[in-house]
């Protein structure tokens, strides 16, 4: 058996003549084979090995090939269409989506209504909130009694809140009107 053989012999190999192999068999123990021989033959074993080996490996590569190549064929379909049949069914989806446009619309408008009245709402606050200026410049506590002047305290502080809310105001109309 060679050292790569893949079917190990188990005995002679049986002789391709009819009749007794035995006939054709040499007895002469004295008799050896080149070594050379020997070689050659273990050389050839080992080269059917190899391409035994090649064989499985390409087999293995391309079982599937018919399968592959029918998944990537691929195939190219046009389809021609008329003029008139784009335009139809661009007059259908013209049809289906206007009305939404148009709610979308006046609903757009409205709410940009609502805004403009809401920052004329805050503008009229903001200027009702704003300082007048008075007759008298100077206002002087000394001939005016103990009521009087806590009511002047109370308004000036009245009036410092209120012009810090119409700042407040003004910056909501300023962001609202940035929108």
């Amino acid at each position: 058996m060679s050292r790569l053989s893949v079917h190990p012999r188990l005995g002679p190999r049986d002789s391709v003549f009819p009749g007794n192999p035995d006939l054709y068999r040499t007895v002469d123990t004295n008799a050896t084979c080149s070594p050379y021989l020997r070689e050659c033959v273990m050389a050839m074993e080992d080269c059917c090995d190899e391409a035994h080996e090649a064989q499985e490996i390409i087999r293995q590569g391309t079982y599937d090939l018919p399968r592959i190549s029918s998944v990537l064929q691929s195939d190219r379909v046009f389809l021609l269409i008329d003029e008139s049949t784009v335009r139809k069914y661009k007059a259908d989806l013209t049809d289906e989506i206007e009305p939404q446009i148009n709610e979308l619309l006046s609903r757009a408008e409205k709410g940009l209504q609502l805004l403009l009245k809401k920052e004329g709402v805050l503008q009229a606050k903001v200027e009702a909130s704003q300082p007048r200026p008075t007759a008298k410049a100077a206002t002087n506590t000394a001939g005016m009694n103990k009521v009087d002047v806590r009511r002047m305290q109370m308004l000036s502080r009245q009036r410092q809140k209120l012009e810090e809310e119409a700042a407040a105001l003004q910056a909501e109309v300023d962001a609202m009107v940035g929108k």
